[in-house]
């Protein structure tokens, strides 16, 4: 099973040289991405001896919990953490999306929910007309039934009429008939009794042949009951009408209210966005200054580094100091020591020393390919797309990261090796003295006199000082402005923000409005259409009503006249049969 472990030595005495080396083990792979925590178990691992104290090693450990395979776990680490790196992003990634689709289908599932309330409003007011037209259906209906009625009694007096004009024919007749007789019997002088019954029959049959308008009367006053139902069922949907208009040019007028004051409010948001827009791009011109006075800032204290360190340096050198950090030797004790021992304790520190430097060197040639890397990356960022430079940039950023760590943990490596170096140096010059041999010393460097240069040098960090403590002001003052404006800005979007959805409200309030009052209106209208046929076939129906009557009255007045005529010829009759002188014997 292959385990993350770190080096552990335990080093022995100064004269023995002796050290022993063990692994402690800190976590188990699982499966290829999955690592756990183990309890800290050490196992000895003799193979790890050339490796630093504290190095982080992988090794493959048998049941028998046997050391088989050691590897340096720098590179596997890194590549560990970038993967790592990425799955998180990724992750992250696929958070951010399913919140967005989150987001949607709760807005679309409040869009249909909003919708369905709309269909089932119009539903029931469509419902509702539909109601109203079944009534005007069944009162036409009514209308139709009252309109045959009324037609069948205009045929009967129409026949009564005729029947009239028949009698009164036949009335003519007759009194021409007995115009004639009259003078028959002017001439003669004498009646019989036969002539006196053939008269008496005559005028019985001209007084039953009078067409009684008292049954007909009734009838035309039972239409004219029902018209003037009709009519007061119709004046009541008329009324209804009457409101429905009212009620309709009611929301006009707030239709064409409300869409003015969204007119209004619309050029008012225009001339808001104009000004934002104008307060953005001077954000940005004052932005774009900040970042030059910002990297400007970066350049003096990177020359302000440099100076310093070049400061350090001289100051190093004119105290005739040096970088190595020199390490205080046992010298009379590795003088008594004996020659063979104190060439194993040479030998064992020239094996340790190799194994640093072979060590350090391989984290140089890590620390060059990863410089490669970033070139690499650097290049392929000049030439990838647009959307691989996101996922570019990330792995470069990681990186240089990886490259920071591995650059600061060789400054120590580096110091180590250099403490490795002196103290096997003056191991070796202690050997070669013992074994009779000559110790060439190194001849010391000629000193200057570096006080002018030191001066100079700090003259020049005074002013760069200055001008950054300077720089730095005007950027915080500059920072401060640029927060202020941003502030105002992203208080303006707000409001924009809230401008917009409240105007996004008012033309959806309007649309439901505007198409209320449409519907509203096409009532009305369909509504009016309905009603017009009815009142005009209901006064049509009127008129040839009051046509009848007066028609009727006119029979009225020719009967009374045609029952007057024979009253008068019974009369008439009556006096020839009352002189007896006139009768024949």
């Amino acid at each position: 099973m292959l385990y993350l472990a770190e080096v552990q030595k335990q080093k022995g005495g100064l004269l023995s040289g002796s050290s022993k080396t063990e692994l402690k083990l800190l976590a188990c792979q699982r499966t290829d991405q999955i690592w756990g925590t183990v309890s800290e178990e050490v196992i000895a691992a003799e193979e790890a001896s050339k490796l630093n104290d504290g190095a982080l090693v992988l090794v493959e450990v048998n049941p028998n919990r046997q050391v088989q395979r050691i590897q340096e776990a720098g590179r596997p680490l890194v590549n560990i953490l970038q993967n790592f790196s990425r799955q998180l992003e990724k992750f992250k990634l696929k958070e951010d999306e399913i919140d967005q689709w989150k987001q949607s289908l709760t807005f679309q599932a409040q869009e249909l929910n909003r919708r369905e309330l709309d269909m089932e409003v119009r539903m029931e007011q469509l419902q509702q007309m539909e109601d109203e037209f079944q009534r005007l259906e069944a009162q036409k209906q009514e209308f139709e039934a009252s309109r045959q009625e009324i037609e069948k009694l205009q045929q009967q007096i129409e026949r009564d009429r005729t029947e009239l004009a028949g009698a009164w024919e036949h009335l003519r007749g007759e009194q021409r008939r007995l115009e004639e007789f009259q003078a028959d019997a002017t001439q003669s002088k004498v009646l019989d009794e036969e002539q006196s019954r053939v008269l008496s029959e005559l005028l019985d049959r001209l007084s039953s042949r009078v067409a009684p308008t008292e049954t007909v009367r009734e009838h035309l006053n039972f239409a004219f009951e029902l018209v003037e139902k009709q009519q007061a069922t119709l004046n009541e949907h008329w009324q209804n009408l009457e409101q429905q208009k009212t009620v309709a040019t009611q929301q006009q007028q707030e239709v064409d209210s409300l869409a003015q004051t969204l007119s209004d409010r619309q050029n008012g948001l225009q001339e808001a966005q104009n000004s934002l827009q104008q307060q953005t791009a001077e954000l940005k011109v004052n932005s774009a200054i900040l970042t030059s006075k910002q990297e400007y800032a970066q350049i003096l204290k990177a020359q302000l580094q440099s100076q310093e360190n070049l400061y350090q340096q001289i100051q190093s050198l004119a105290a005739n100091s040096s970088d190595m950090i020199l390490c205080e030797v046992d010298v009379k004790a590795l003088e008594n020591m004996p020659i063979d021992e104190l060439q194993r304790l040479v030998q064992d520190l020239q094996e340790k020393y190799d194994i640093d430097s072979s060590f350090v060197h391989d984290q140089e040639q890590e620390l060059e390919y990863k410089e490669k890397a970033i070139e690499d990356l650097q290049n392929k960022i000049h030439q990838a797309s647009d959307q691989d430079v996101i996922n570019l940039e990330m792995e470069l950023a990681d990186e240089k990261d990886l490259y920071q760590m591995l650059n600061e943990s060789l400054v120590g490596q580096r110091r180590n090796l250099l403490q490795r170096q002196n103290l096997l140096k003056q191991h070796k010059t202690i050997l070669l003295q013992k074994q009779g041999q000559t110790v060439v010393n190194e001849p010391e460097a000629a000193k200057i006199d570096l006080g002018p240069i030191l001066l100079q040098t700090e003259n020049l960090r005074q002013i760069q000082s200055q001008d950054l403590q300077k720089l730095e002001h005007e950027i915080e003052q500059m920072h401060s402005g640029i927060e202020l404006a941003q502030g105002m800005i992203d208080n303006h979007n707000h409001d924009l923000e809230q401008q917009q959805q409240e105007l996004k409200a008012m033309e959806e309030n309007l649309l439901k409005l505007r198409t209320a009052t449409s519907e509203c209106w096409g009532r009305v209208n369909l509504y009016q259409e309905a009603l017009q046929p009815i009142q005009d076939s209901l006064d049509d129906l009127r008129q040839k009503l009051q046509a009848m009557v007066e028609a009727l009255g006119q029979i009225q007045e020719t009967g009374d006249y045609q029952l007057q005529a024979i009253a008068q010829m019974r009369h008439t009759l009556l006096d020839l049969l009352s002189q007896p002188e006139l009768l024949a014997s």
